[in-house]
């Protein structure tokens, strides 16, 4: 808790007069403890405590976190140690090269104070350029609005502000150009602190690493108070017809492959753009209907493991006999020939067709296990309760209907089938069962995955999640393994459905790891387990979500106790999710999950779920507390040849922050000093002439935490033998040529023309723009070409700084600090 709330969480002087006079009234007279005035004493007390809970609900407000960084993006723990703003290495905004950026600026500004004669504020100084680092770096500067420029300092809390003005306002000059701070810091104290300082006092430096609230579980995913992890969504793509699903070819090329349920395939690129022709277009097989919530379309869809090489994928579907029997089929095609982007429609080679006996009910799912083989998932036939035969379609295993079937398309049976069973089928060697059986006794599993796999250690790879969609009371999530009987009819989700299947002693079933009652949802469709790299804090766990109630959850394995933990998933609040692009709200109806080659996480959903309906979007997941150090998560997608034209993508869903617009300037990068040191009166006397500045600079250095003792002799040899590396490095690098006439001429012109511009210098930061800047290119467009010993000690920094070792800011110091004595010793000057 704040300050500031624990302020307003005191009672008032008022309120407390209030109070003393109502407890010295009650015992003032035991007599007015009955009658009216005992009324008039009830209504005060109430009054008061009607005024203290107003001030308690309004001060326990607990202060909006929201860590930011000034790319507009979450923080993130970075790969590597942080060699100079190491406080923030654990969670903050800073990689190891922005890190090495403040780090160079840091050294550049102390070089040019101590040049000045200025004592150089070096705590203070690292301190408010460390703030770039700060997970809330977006509040210390007022990033957060996209249509209001940068500051250019932190926000810096009043006590910390006064401070640093009285010790060190001299430094502002080489952090700002703005004109107002650097006028009002030499003048006033109290309205330069009340410019810096920031609207919201829990934010401030340094208070923002004080608060409880801001400061606990940060970096966690953000829960609402009822336990809900808050998450983010991204638009990728609308405008479609019931999508059912969403997949990646596995080619490295990051296409997204869409399909609608009325047959057509479409190819998205990762500009987000739309490719004019469909991928395939089945719509003239595909049976389909305008009907509301209609089962039958275009179901199912898988590329093959080798799909780059043999340019094969297997389709799922509905189709029609005669207008009466329907059928599920599935089937083989290519991709065109002629262009990536087209799969060749005279292709289609039919693998099986399953009668079905109703409407509903039609599975749908295909997928390659790690096996390599194909995995069909199957309904069991439609109606209510599996009414087919003795046992129902989903116990009987002579029949392919409430199965899961696992079948080897890269051969053909000598049978005559085109395709071969693997030889370890559970129940291939069974007479009263059908050899394609890999699992038995499932409903209407609506979309199943295979799990990638924990990225570093490989936990949970090949391992298949299934959402089995429930009769009226359960929806399940199962783990499918080889042989397993999964319980319906006997079973719905936990519970028994028939109650003589369920009490027959060879059920054997294997329970669900999770299923929840019809008051949560009515129609579970399967998800993925996460395992991309954007949003590390949702690795492990299974996203998935409910088709009729819209609802998302999760579940996190406890690897211990080998059980799932249902974690409930909301749309975070309006401050959580206010990030340029991202929204908080989604379609009711979610249809199908996806995962793109990288291994990010998207769902489907539409408002209106019919084949005809144009409103199907996709929705990509972000986790808003925290992402992936910049670079880690790069993807280098192969070229895709389009042919025709590309549609790109417009979102229609109204964005939190309603802009996708960046921060109008970020903070400085570099300060521009000026062409000679300032004349100015201050701690240090007057600086009127280089040789005064040379003294005094001199003078300053006992200032500085000296080291007690030298660095050993053994750590100078080797950066002194680092340094002759990286120079015969830069002389290898560097192809110099006998000058010519015309390039001797040209560098004495310039070398003539060249005192004309230092003549018209002035002093202190008077001087012009264009002088200062022209300094400033002569020096850092070839630092080795200047000579001079301050030029070289600023490399000497470099050098000790780029090092990296870990060891502390300090000890770097007082490195630096020895290294400098010593080479002033041997120049004679500083």
């Amino acid at each position: 808790m704040t300050s500031k709330q624990r302020d307003a969480l005191r009672p008032s002087g008022a309120v407390c007069a209030l109070l003393r006079t109502a407890v010295a009234a009650a015992r003032a007279s035991p007599k007015q403890a009955r009658g009216a005035p005992d009324i008039i004493f009830i209504n005060i007390i109430i009054f008061i405590i009607i005024i203290i809970s107003v001030m308690l609900s309004a001060a326990i407000q607990p202060a909006s976190a929201h860590p930011q960084c000034l790319d507009f993006e979450p923080p993130f723990k970075p790969q590597w140690h942080l060699e100079f703003c190491s406080q923030y290495e654990q969670f903050g905004c800073c990689d190891q090269r922005t890190d090495n950026v403040i780090a160079e600026r840091y050294w550049d500004v102390i070089e040019q104070l101590e040049t000045a004669g200025y004592d150089l504020c070096e705590d203070m100084l690292k301190e408010i350029m460390c703030q770039e680092c700060s997970p809330y770096a977006a509040h210390l500067y007022d990033a957060e609005d996209p249509y209001t420029p940068v500051r250019d300092l932190p926000g810096l809390c009043f006590g910390y502000c006064s401070e640093f003005h009285r010790k060190c306002r001299h430094v502002l000059r080489y952090l700002t150009d703005n004109q107002l701070l650097l006028d009002t810091s030499g003048r006033d104290m109290t309205t330069f602190c009340s410019l810096v300082d920031l609207s919201d006092q829990d934010y401030c430096y340094p208070r923002v690493l004080k608060s409880t609230d801001l400061n606990s579980n940060l970096g966690q995913v953000v829960e609402d108070p009822k336990g809900c992890l808050q998450v983010c969504l991204t638009e990728v793509a609308n405008s479609l017809r019931n999508p059912v699903l969403m997949l990646h070819s596995g080619d490295d090329t990051h296409r997204m492959f869409i399909a609608e349920q009325l047959g057509f395939v479409w190819v998205y690129l990762r500009d987000g753009s739309r490719l004019e022709r469909p991928f395939l277009d089945m719509s003239g097989e595909v049976l389909t209907t305008p009907w509301l919530g209609d089962e039958r379309g275009f179901l199912g869809m898988a590329f093959h493991p080798k799909y780059r090489l043999n340019g094969r994928f297997f389709i799922y579907y509905s189709i029609q006999f005669d207008g009466k029997v329907d059928k599920i089929r599935i089937s083989e095609m290519k991709v065109s020939d002629g262009d990536m982007n087209v799969a060749d429609p005279y292709s289609e080679r039919v693998i099986l067709e399953i009668e079905e006996p109703a409407a509903n009910h039609n599975g749908g799912q295909l997928l390659f296990g790690q096996d390599g083989y194909l995995y069909i998932f199957t309904g069991d036939g439609g109606k209510a309760g599996d009414p087919f035969g003795k046992y129902g379609n989903a116990q009987n295993r002579s029949a392919l209907l409430g199965k899961v079937l696992r079948i080897d398309v890269d051969g053909s049976d000598p049978v005559g089938k085109p395709y071969r069973i693997p030889p370890d089928n559970p129940f291939s060697r069974d007479p009263d069962a059908r050899p394609e059986v890999f699992a038995y006794g499932v409903r209407n599993m609506w979309r199943c995955s295979v799990d990638r796999g924990d990225p570093v250690s490989g936990y949970g790879r090949g391992r298949i999640f299934c959402g089995d969609v429930g009769q009226n009371r359960y929806e399940e999530v199962d783990i499918i393994v080889k042989g397993g009987n999964y319980g319906w009819r006997a079973k719905e989700g936990f519970e028994c459905y028939d109650i003589k299947l369920c009490q027959n002693a060879s059920l054997n079933d294997i329970l669900p790891i999770f299923a929840y009652s019809h008051h949560v949802g009515k129609s579970v469709t399967g998800g993925y387990v996460y395992r991309g790299c954007e949003s590390p804090n949702l690795n492990g766990l299974y996203i998935f979500g409910d088709f009729m109630t819209g609802r998302l959850m999760a579940l996190e394995e406890n690897k211990a106790a080998g059980t799932w933990i249902e974690k409930s998933i909301c749309m975070g609040s309006t401050t959580t999710c206010s990030f340029p692009g991202l929204i908080n709200h989604h379609h009711k109806f979610i249809i199908s999950f996806a995962e793109d080659e990288a291994g990010e996480l998207y769902f489907l959903a539409t408002s209106y779920p019919s084949a005809m309906s144009p409103t199907g979007t996709v929705f990509k997941f972000m986790d808003p507390s925290r992402r992936a150090p910049p670079g880690k998560c790069k993807q280098k997608p192969l070229p895709v040849k389009v042919k025709g034209k590309k549609f790109p993508f417009i979102p229609s869903e109204q964005t939190v922050l309603k802009t996708n617009e960046k921060p109008t300037r970020p903070p400085l990068r570099k300060y521009k000093p000026a062409t000679k040191p300032p004349a100015m009166s201050g701690r240090h006397g007057s600086t009127t002439t280089a040789a005064s500045t040379t003294t005094k600079a001199a003078a300053a250095k006992p200032d500085r935490k000296t080291p007690t003792k030298p660095v050993g002799k053994n750590k100078n040899k080797s950066w002194q033998k680092e340094k002759k590396l990286k120079e015969k490095e830069i002389n290898k690098n560097r192809k110099t040529k006998p000058p010519t006439k015309k390039t001797a001429a040209k560098t004495a012109g310039k070398a003539k023309a060249k005192p004309k511009a230092t003549q018209t210098a002035t002093d202190g930061l008077n001087g012009k723009k264009s002088q200062r800047e022209n300094k400033i290119t002569s020096k850092r467009s070839n630092p080795r070409m200047t000579t001079g010993p301050n030029v070289k000690t600023s490399q000497r920094e470099r050098l000790v700084f780029n090092n990296a070792t870990k060891t502390n800011v300090k000890s770097r110091v007082q490195k630096v600090h020895w290294v400098r004595s010593k080479h002033t010793k041997n120049a004679g000057t500083l």
